[in-house]
């Protein structure tokens, strides 16, 4: 007797299967979460893959998602602790980590999480040896670094969230002082995404109106409006963050699903990243730290060439010293 299935559909060819534009996330904790959700309510993804160690937490949170699949247009998400499961991805998302403890720095995290990266890499290379990575685990500058050279991919291919995130920040609370929306903020923060970020006050601006022209104390010791206390909240943030709820996620979720749509979509927008910068700025040492790039279908295609002030220059410098100093001494 025929099922309901055979007596409802009369199949006319074998169909594809094969998903077009598949994004896996490694990492179930609230950050990996936090881009899931906000990868799918984007419908960025025809399938989505989620990996992790922890079965149950895994299974749980696939099976959530499963059952909101009316409300989003990604066909398919799949999850599993084997690799397997993300084989033919285009953008593999990495968030696995130890988590960032209430008062302890990103960098501090990073030879717990550059053993977990040693474990975790390889697999995704062999499954997707054609993607993009983008990696969110903190210290994210130093664990993208790691990530290339454990990986063999293209440095233009291996992306680190970096200050993305703290751009944005860094927007959002100069919008809050000038009540203007942060979208209409523009500014940048590159180097380190943490403690040795630099700001860049040179080139902060509404509606093309640099800030620094109507205040050129703007973000030194000397300005009577004290602009310099929002790059100190930006870098504070986190800590805070973590201090009342434990950790981070959705602005940080946010971010990413932004980089992804970059690339993914071919878009060529402009974002700050980390990527590798030997060669720039002065800067003679193997490392990665953020400064802005336009993102595509390749990854990272072009670095924009910014004219920092000597002091901005040298700002950049004593970040990179502080990424290779811990670098330096890692064993991977």
């Amino acid at each position: 007797m025929a099922t309901v299935k055979e007596q409802l559909l009369e199949k006319l060819n074998a169909g594809d299967n094969a998903p077009q534009c598949k994004i896996t996330v490694v990492g179930v904790g609230a950050v990996g979460m936090a881009c899931a959700i906000t990868i799918l309510l984007k419908d960025l993804a025809d399938e989505l893959a989620l990996v992790d160690v922890a079965a149950d937490k895994l299974k749980g949170e696939a099976m959530d998602l499963q059952h909101g699949s009316l409300f989003f247009n990604t066909s398919n998400i799949v999850s599993g602790k084997d690799f397997k499961i993300s084989a033919n991805s285009k953008l593999v998302i990495v968030t696995a980590g130890a988590r960032q403890q209430e008062g302890e720095s990103r960098l501090a995290l990073v030879q717990r999480n550059v053993n977990i990266m040693k474990q975790i890499i390889p697999a995704i290379v062999q499954y997707s040896p054609d993607c993009k990575m983008l990696i969110v685990s903190n210290p994210v500058d130093i664990l993208t670094y790691v990530v290339w050279k454990i990986s063999g991919l293209p440095a233009t291919r291996v992306i680190g969230s970096g200050c993305n995130l703290d751009s944005a920040r860094f927007r959002y609370l100069i919008g809050e002082k000038l009540g203007v929306h942060p979208a209409s903020c523009h500014g940048w923060i590159i180097g380190e995404h943490g403690d040795s970020s630099v700001p860049l006050w040179s080139g902060v601006n509404v509606a093309g109106v640099c800030l620094k022209s109507l205040n050129p104390a703007l973000g030194t010791d000397s300005d009577k409006e004290q602009w310099k206390t929002v790059h100190k909240q930006v870098v504070e943030s986190a800590y805070e963050i973590i201090k009342l709820k434990g950790y981070t996620s959705w602005a940080i979720g946010l971010s990413v699903t932004n980089l992804a749509e970059s690339i993914l979509k071919n878009l060529r927008k402009v974002h700050p990243v980390s990527t590798l910068v030997k060669g720039f700025y002065g800067i003679k040492e193997e490392i990665f730290l953020s400064v802005p790039c336009v993102l595509g279908q390749n990854g990272v295609s072009d670095i924009v060439k910014i004219n920092l002030n000597s002091q901005e220059e040298a700002l950049l410098k004593k970040s990179a010293d502080t990424l290779w100093n811990v670098q330096k001494d890692l064993e991977f």
